[in-house]
């Protein structure tokens, strides 16, 4: 998977490629797609949602430029798979999920494999987590339709990336926020980001 769907295909951050190794994917899928874990693709874990594709995991995390000593908010935990691999290149991770039977799936599956600088809260991840702001970085895995939620742009640092899939349909775009500038990245599809009630 590295070297074939990641590394050949543009990914050169070394921290990113080592967790996308370390990280059993496999572990974060339901049984019955186990043995597709590692597909180029993304695949269903219920619920109506998706752990995403193993280059858009990689790429977006590569978009935050981690070193090692950050805070990092990902808004949308999902299987857990994204934290799990964040965790591995950053100091501590708060990620929100709005589905309760996802974020406790979830927050089992990291505890069970020793993920310990991860937090999984149930929530609106939209709201961001105000009380552990700022954060140097914020990846949301779901799409806003016309851009970031003000909220995470108010818990990122001055200098800290937003990266996150906007629009809808088969006008999305990945794209990183970083110093008032916007860089568009490539064309996703991502389940949409749900807002305030619902």
């Amino acid at each position: 998977m590295v070297e074939r769907q990641l590394r050949r295909r543009g990914i050169a951050d070394e921290a990113v490629l080592r967790a996308m190794t370390e990280v059993p994917r496999e572990r974060f899928v339901p049984p019955e797609v186990r043995r597709h874990a590692y597909y180029d693709g993304a695949l269903g874990i219920g619920s109506g949602q998706t752990i995403s594709q193993p280059w858009i995991v990689a790429r977006m995390t590569e978009l935050l430029s981690l070193t090692g000593p950050e805070r990092v908010l990902e808004v949308g935990t999902g299987s857990g798979y994204g934290a799990a691999v964040l965790s591995r290149v950053c100091s501590h991770v708060v990620s929100v999920e709005r589905r309760p039977e996802l974020a406790e799936a979830a927050r089992a599956t990291l505890a069970e494999l020793g993920y310990r600088n991860v937090e999984v809260r149930e929530g609106d991840g939209s709201l961001g987590a105000g009380d552990r702001a700022p954060f140097d970085g914020i990846l949301v895995t779901a799409a806003a339709e016309h851009g970031p939620p003000p909220a995470l742009l108010e818990q990122v640092v001055a200098d800290g990336a937003v990266v996150c899939p906007i629009g809808r349909g088969d006008h999305e775009r990945l794209v990183r926020l970083r110093n008032n500038e916007t860089e568009d990245v490539a064309a996703v599809r991502f389940v949409p980001l749900i807002e305030g009630e619902g």
